[in-house]
Order: C-alpha cells, then structure tokens, then sequence
C-alpha cells in the first residue's frame, strides 16, 4: 500500500454480497456496501446503537480478493481510501459519488454473524 495521509481503517460488515464487473480487457471492479456500528451515549446515559454504510470499490487484483473473500456479514476490516466518483446521469445531470478504495482487507471472522 502507497503512504497517504487519506487512509482509512474499518471494522464492520459487508452488508451485501459483491458485485463484480469484469471489462473487455479482462479487468475486474468490485462494489458493495460495508456497515460499521458505533455505540453512543445521549445525555440521559442511555446507550444506543448506529449503524453508518459506506461503499466500497475495489479494483483489479484487490477485486478479485473481493470476489473470493467477501461474503455478506462476515466480520472484516478493511483500509482504503476516501474517494469522490462524478458521473453524469441519464438526464445528464453530474452527480457524485463518495466510495472508499480498497487496498488491503482482512477477514476477522470465518462464519457471517
């Protein structure tokens, strides 16, 4: 993994199985939507739990590690980094994506919860 100051490191759960997209010269991306959860406390002391999603891009070689580790609830972490997508729609109008690029993931569980 290249040195960055945009490094992200999460705990979570891939709340989907992957979708993988294979191109014309055999490259591969990946995407799926990853849960972390986050306990908070409000002023009264109860406890709760949030959960945040964020989407996950991998591309080429850490894709295909996607596509044969990833598997919807399992627990992992994964480090990336912060990513913003423009595309233009159907109608033409730009829009934008933020997605984490995969580098590296690690699964902490063999079994989905």
């Amino acid at each position: 993994m290249k040195t960055s100051d945009n490094t992200i490191q999460l705990i979570g759960r891939p709340g989907t199985e992957p979708i993988i997209k294979q191109f014309d010269n055999n490259g591969l991306v990946a995407r799926f939507s990853f849960a972390t959860n986050e306990q908070t406390t409000d002023e009264e002391g109860k406890s709760s739990w949030t959960t945040r999603w964020h989407k996950i891009v991998a591309w080429g070689k850490n894709a295909t590690l996607v596509q044969q580790k990833v598997r919807k609830g399992a627990k992992m972490s994964i480090v990336g980094k912060a990513c913003v997508r423009q595309y233009a729609d159907k109608d033409g109008v730009l829009k934008e994506v933020n997605e984490i690029q995969l580098y590296n993931l690690s699964l902490l569980q063999n079994e989905p919860a």
